[in-house]
C-alpha cells in the first residue's frame, strides 16, 4: 500500500498520471484529450475535451446494479415526514423535474435559482439542472429579500424554484413573501417561480402567470424521460454565492468534470464510504458541504445519502444517533458548532443507540478546538474523529487525514495534511516568503488548483484573480485568508481568518488561539473572542462565553469569580498578553443558521456600531443578550 506522502507528492509532480487514473472513477461520454490545460494561469481547465454529466454519474449509471438500493433517505423531525427513494425512484423524479424545467424553456447554460428548505424536491431540482446542462444556484432558504435579489441580479435565472415554507424548531418559516419581495426588487427577475406547496403557509399568495405549482407540473410529466446533456468538462455546473468584502455577491463557479472526479476520489481516499454504504451529512443544501456531501459525492459513489430537516436536539439530543443506528450510517459529517451544542446536553444521549456501524465522524466548517475534539472522541468511544478544513471555493477538503490512502495518526486540533493536488504553503503576510516550523503564516496554495476547486468568479474573471491571487506581491498564490501553523511532523493547525486577528500593542493574536485558551477552562462550553478598538493598545480582546452551569454566573459575585478563573486560565495557556479585557457571560452566541459565529456583528456591537446584515442569524435573541451584557458592563 502506498503511503500518504508518496501519493501526495505524485499528485503534484505527476498530475497527468495521478488525476488521469482518478478520472476513471466516473463515466465519460467522450474521453478527454488532456488532463490539464494550465496555459492561462491561474485559470486551470481539467480533463479537456472530455464530456460527462453530473446527473448521469450520480443517478443513471447506478441503475444497472443499484436500481433498488436506497439512494436518498429524507427524514424530517419538523413535519414527521419520512421518505426513501431508490436510485430507480430518484431517476424518475429527476426526469420529471428536468421535463418541468425544459417545458419552461430552460436550456443548457441557463441559470435556475433554487431557494428551498431541506426537502427531496430540492435534490430533484439540483440534479435536474445538471441533467439538462442548466446551472443551478442554490440560495440558503430564509435569506432576506434584499440578499436574494442581489443574487438574482447576478445570476439572472430564467426560473426560480422555491417552497411555501421551511420549518425550524417546530415553527413554519414562510419563504414565499421573501421571494415576492426579492423578485420585486430585482432588475432581472425570473420569468417563472415554481412552488413546492407543503401546506405550511395557508396565507401564501400566488402571482398569476408567474407562479406555478410543482405538484401540478409533476403530474403533467409523470412518465417523462429526458436525456442527459453531455457537457465539456469545464462547462459550469453551478454557482454558489459566498461572502465577499464588497456589497456585490461573489459567485463561486464550479466546473463539471473536475468536480465529479474530485468528489469521487474523496469518497474513497478521505471519507472511506463504499458504494452501498450510508453517509449522513448534517449540513444544508444552501452551503457547499450540502452540495458536495449530501448530494453529489455520495450519489456519484453509489452510496445512500441522508437528508435531515430538523435540529440536533429535537425531539431530543439523541436524534442524530438514532438516525445513525436506524440506517447503519458508516460515515457522518458535521460541524464543530453542532458538536458544541451537543456538548451542553447530557452525554448519556450519545450512548442511547447502537453506533456500531459508525466508523468516522468528519468535522469541518470552522476550526475544531481541542477540548471539543477530545469530548466527542470520548463520548463516541471507538468512532474515529477526523478534522478537515476547506472552503466554498475549494468544493472538497484542502486539509484532512486521508485514511483511505493511509491511516495516519491524528492530532487533536489539527486537520492533518494537504489533500491530493493541493500544493499548500505557509507564507509570511508581508513578504510572501515561506515560513518555518511552528511559525504563523497565511495558508496559501500554489496554483494550479486541483480538480473540483472554483474555476472563476461567475461573470468576473478579473475579480477571481484580484481577490484570490494578488495577496502576495510578485507571487501568483491562492490565498485562503486563513492563518495557520505547521508543526515539526507536518501537521497543520488553522488559527482563524486573517481578518480575525487582534493586534494588542503590536502583538498579533488570532481569535482562535484565545478562544482555545478560554475553552481550556472546564466550566466553559463555548466562547467567541473579538478584538475591540482601544485607545491605548490599539485593540483588546473581548470574550463572550457560554458556561456549562448557568448557576455559576447567576450572581454578580459568581460572574466575577468565573471571570477571574477564565483570565487565570488564559494567562496560564497563552500568557497575560492574550488576557481578554473582559469576559461577558451569555446563554447563547449569535450564529448563522449554518453555525458560523457572527464575529463581525459581535465586534460592531462591542464598539457601538451597527451590527450589519443579520439576514442569516439563527436566533435574534442572541444579539439582544450581547447588547444587554455590554450595556450592564458599561454601567
Amino acid at each position: 500500500m502506498s503511503t500518504y506522502r508518496e501519493q501526495h507528492r505524485r499528485s503534484l509532480t505527476d498530475r497527468d498520471a495521478f488525476w488521469g487514473e482518478r478520472a476513471a472513477l466516473i463515466d465519460w461520454q467522450t474521453p478527454f484529450t488532456s488532463v490539464l490545460d494550465y496555459s492561462r494561469p491561474p485559470f486551470a481547465r481539467w480533463f479537456v475535451g472530455g464530456r460527462t454529466n453530473l446527473c448521469h454519474n450520480a443517478v443513471d449509471r447506478h441503475l444497472a446494479e443499484r436500481a433498488e438500493q436506497p439512494a436518498l433517505i429524507f427524514l424530517s423531525t419538523e413535519t414527521g415526514d419520512d421518505r426513501q427513494y431508490t436510485f430507480r425512484e430518484l431517476h424518475a423524479e429527476v426526469n420529471r423535474c428536468a421535463a418541468i424545467l425544459s417545458s419552461l424553456s430552460v436550456e443548457r447554460g441557463d441559470r435556475v435559482l433554487i431557494y428551498m428548505p431541506m426537502i427531496p424536491e430540492a435534490v430533484f431540482a439540483m440534479l435536474a439542472c445538471a441533467r439538462i446542462g442548466a446551472i443551478h444556484s442554490v440560495v440558503f432558504g430564509g435569506f432576506a429579500a434584499a440578499s436574494l435579489a442581489t443574487r438574482i441580479d447576478d445570476a439572472k435565472p430564467k426560473v426560480m424554484i422555491t417552497a411555501d415554507a421551511g420549518m425550524r424548531g417546530g415553527k413554519a418559516v414562510p419563504y414565499k413573501h421573501l421571494v415576492d419581495d426579492a423578485v420585486r426588487l430585482a432588475r432581472h427577475p425570473p420569468r417563472h417561480v415554481v412552488i413546492v406547496d407543503r401546506g405550511l403557509d395557508p396565507q401564501m399568495a400566488r402571482v398569476s402567470g408567474r407562479d406555478l405549482d410543482y405538484a401540478q407540473l409533476r403530474a403533467q410529466h409523470i412518465d417523462a424521460q429526458v436525456p442527459c446533456a453531455w457537457l465539456e468538462s469545464s462547462e459550469p455546473s453551478y454557482i454558489l454565492y459566498t461572502s465577499g468584502t464588497t456589497g456585490k455577491p461573489k459567485g463561486v463557479q464550479r466546473d463539471t468534470g473536475g468536480y465529479a472526479v474530485a468528489l469521487a476520489a474523496s469518497m474513497r481516499d478521505i471519507f472511506c464510504v463504499a458504494p452501498g454504504e450510508t453517509m449522513f451529512t448534517t449540513s444544508d443544501i444552501g452551503w457547499v458541504v450540502g452540495h458536495s456531501y449530501i448530494i453529489y459525492a455520495p450519489l456519484i459513489n453509489g452510496s445512500t445519502t441522508i437528508m435531515y430537516e430538523g435540529l440536533p436536539i429535537r425531539p431530543d439530543p439523541a436524534i442524530w444517533w438514532k438516525i445513525v443506528a436506524d440506517h447503519s450510517v458508516t460515515t457522518m459529517f458535521s460541524s464543530p458548532t453542532a458538536i458544541r451544542v451537543l456538548k451542553k446536553q447530557d452525554p448519556a444521549y450519545m450512548r442511547q443507540h447502537d453506533l456500531s456501524s459508525l466508523k468516522y465522524l468528519f468535522l469541518a466548517g470552522e476550526p475544531l478546538d481541542e477540548p471539543t475534539a477530545r469530548w466527542v472522541s470520548d463520548a463516541l468511544g471507538g468512532v474515529q474523529i477526523v478534522d478537515n478544513y476547506w472552503q466554498t471555493e475549494s468544493g472538497w477538503p484542502i486539509l484532512s487525514a486521508q485514511p483511505g490512502i493511509e491511516d495516519t495518526p491524528r492530532k487533536f486540533g489539527s486537520p492533518s495534511f494537504p489533500a491530493s493536488g493541493y500544493d499548500v504553503r505557509l507564507l509570511h503576510e508581508g513578504t510572501g516568503e515561506e515560513i518555518g516550523v511552528n511559525e504563523k503564516g497565511v495558508l496559501a496554495i500554489a496554483p494550479p488548483l486541483p480538480p473540483g476547486c472554483m474555476t472563476t468568479v461567475w461573470g468576473d474573471d478579473e475579480r477571481f484573480v484580484k481577490t484570490y491571487f494578488e495577496t502576495f506581491p510578485g507571487k501568483l498564490m491562492y490565498s485562503t485568508f486563513d492563518w495557520a501553523t505547521r508543526d515539526a511532523d507536518g501537521y497543520y493547525f488553522v488559527l482563524g481568518r486573517t481578518d480575525d486577528v487582534i493586534n494588542v500593542a503590536g502583538h498579533r493574536l488570532g481569535t482562535r488561539e484565545i478562544e482555545e485558551a478560554v475553552q481550556a477552562h472546564a466550566g466553559i462550553a463555548e466562547v467567541a473572542v473579538v478584538g475591540v478598538a482601544d485607545p491605548l493598545k490599539g485593540q483588546v480582546p473581548i470574550a463572550f462565553a457560554v458556561v456549562k452551569d448557568p448557576s455559576r454566573v447567576a450572581t454578580a459575585e459568581g460572574r466575577a469569580a468565573m471571570r477571574k478563573e477564565v483570565m487565570d486560565t488564559v494567562d496560564r495557556e497563552l500568557g497575560a498578553i492574550a488576557r481578554p479585557g473582559t469576559v461577558h457571560f451569555v446563554t447563547v452566541l449569535p450564529k448563522t443558521r449554518s453555525g458560523k459565529l457572527l464575529r463581525r456583528s459581535l465586534q460592531a456591537l462591542a464598539e457601538g456600531r451597527d451590527p450589519g446584515d443579520l439576514t442569516t442569524i439563527e436566533d435574534p435573541g442572541a444579539l439582544e443578550q450581547i447588547r444587554t451584557a455590554l450595556e450592564s458592563a458599561a454601567r
